[in-house]
Parts: C-alpha cells; structure tokens; sequence
C-alpha cells in the first residue's frame, strides 16, 4: 500500500496526502465494485427471473453510487465530521445549480417510494402511452403504443420522458399492480327488423364463454386492491346494453381484457360473433343507409293514416 502511495505521488507530482486519499477513493470504488458483482452473481443462482434480475442490476447501481458518495465525501472533506453539515452544503449547491436534474432525482424518489407504476406496466402521461421498459434516476423509457397504430399495439418508437413529468402531469396505469385489467366495448349495430333479444343473448353467451378465466381472476385481484385503494365494481361479468341509433338497434358488450390482449381478445369475439349471427337468418347487421319509409305500408296498424 505504501509502495502504491509512493508511485501515485512521484507519477503524478502530488502530495503524499492528495495520493493517499486517491489511493482510499480507488479502494473503495474497487470494494463496492466487487460487492455488487458477488451480489449479482448469487441473484442469478437463486432465479431465472429476468425482472428480478434487472430490478437488482439497476438497485445495485444506485445503493453502490450513494455509499461511494457517502464514503468518499468523508476521505476528501474530512473538515465536513458531521453528515448533516456535509449534506446541507451539498444539496444547497446542487438545488441553485442543478433545479431540473434536482426535481428528477425527486420524481425518481417518489417513483421508487409511492410505485405509480413499474418496469413493464402500460401507462400514459401527458401525450405519450406506452410500456414502461427502463427506470433511471433522470427519466424513464417507455416503448410507444397508440398513435397512428390502432388498438394500443407498439409503434416501435422509444420515448424517453424526465422523471419531473409524473409531478407535472397525471399518470395513467393501465395495468397496475392492484388491478391488471381494463374495460373494454365492441358496438353492435343490428336492423331494426333484426330479432335484438336474441342477438343481445348471443353477444352475452361468447363474452361470458371468452372471459370467465378473466373475470376469476380479476375478482382475486379486486380483493387485493381494496384494501389499499376504494375500488369497488359491483359486477366483474360481462354485460350487453341496448340503444338506439339512427341506422339501427345499438348492442354493447361490455367486457374486462388485459391491456396488452385488447386487440387480440376484440378479434376473437367478432368473429364468433360474426359466425352466431351468419347462423340465424332473423339478425342482420346495420350500417348507415338511406332509405324512404312509407308509414302506409310499414306501419304497425295502429300509426297508419286513416284510409281517405
């Protein structure tokens, strides 16, 4: 060690005490380095998870940076015996020279703090959407969805976005760790001579067939989530609403999807509702048209003019 203080010295013209104090910066630097790797490499034995493996690389990152800080803060200002002095002065300095970066590292701590969302959840804040895919202590990375893509599939865009935003503009989660699922609508749009009772009956039999496994799971999760949050659905199963438009009788199903499977699962339920339908010759589906109705004719007996 001395022989190392010495070379440092007479290499670089330094002070001895300069040199020592270079010496304890690396040996420290050195040490964290080789803590974090023993343990990286014991996460790795114990999962094969490659969430988990990520949360610890960047968790590791930030816990061996604020220890060096910490550690090497006191090698070089050894004046600053009290952390609370050394901190004051510190965090003084940076708040007038660095506001932004400052309001970053405070959004990051609420982040990491209050969990708004994690690495994989579907958000959107201000104007973007998308996948949460990275979290730094300046921004996150989110892959983006939506846009000039329909029904929230991936653009292949990556939007980094600073970490102040989440103060500065409401943060939507689509699949939350309390509760992963969304409502999700498909409008039917029959004749008005279609038979809509049986219709709303078909549409009600594919939901609940497509979306039991959904709705079990998503009661679980409802349990879970109300006791952190006021979440209440009274019910979880699919529904089917009617209404009135101008071409036709407006059926809604109404149903629970995960996020990521919205298009997929609205594919499955169109076709085997566009296969129930093509079985019964009383259900045809409406879209805009004119036509010229002679109430005379069509009429229910009791609204026809009377014969002159």
């Amino acid at each position: 060690m001395q022989e190392a203080i010495r070379f440092l010295s007479n290499v670089f013209d330094i002070p001895r005490a300069v040199a020592i104090k270079l010496f304890g910066s690396f040996l420290v630097i050195l040490l964290l380095w080789f803590i974090r790797f023993l343990v990286l490499r014991i996460v790795r034995r114990r999962t094969d998870s490659p969430i988990i493996h990520y949360k610890w690389k960047k968790n590791s990152v930030y816990a061996a940076v604020l220890l060096g800080i910490l550690i090497i803060g006191r090698i070089w200002f050894e004046a600053f015996q009290s952390l609370a002095t050394f901190f004051g002065l510190l965090s003084a300095g940076l708040a007038v020279a660095l506001r932004d970066p400052i309001t970053d590292l405070a959004a990051w701590l609420f982040i990491i703090w209050r969990k708004p969302f994690e690495i994989g959840d579907r958000i959107e804040i201000g104007a973007n959407r998308g996948d949460v895919i990275d979290q730094r202590v300046f921004k996150f990375t989110i892959n983006e969805i939506g846009k000039w893509v329909d029904a929230d599939q991936s653009t292949g865009r990556i939007i980094h976005v600073p970490n102040h935003q989440v103060f500065a503009n409401p943060v939507i989660n689509y699949n939350s760790r309390q509760f992963r699922f969304i409502w999700h609508e498909i409008p039917v749009l029959i004749t008005f001579e279609s038979d809509w009772k049986t219709a709303k009956s078909l549409l009600l039999d594919i939901a609940q067939n497509r979306c039991n496994e959904v709705v079990k799971e998503a009661e679980r999760q409802l349990r879970l989530a109300s006791r952190e949050f006021m979440i209440h659905y009274s019910v979880l199963t699919p529904t089917v609403y009617t209404d009135v438009q101008d071409s036709g009788v407006r059926l809604t199903l109404r149903y629970l999807t995960d996020p990521r499977k919205r298009r997929g699962m609205q594919e499955t339920i169109w076709e085997d509702i566009l296969t129930a339908f093509n079985k019964h010759d009383t259900i045809d589906l409406a879209y805009p048209t004119t036509r010229m109705y002679q109430n005379w004719r069509e009429g229910k007996p009791g609204t026809k003019p009377p014969e002159s």
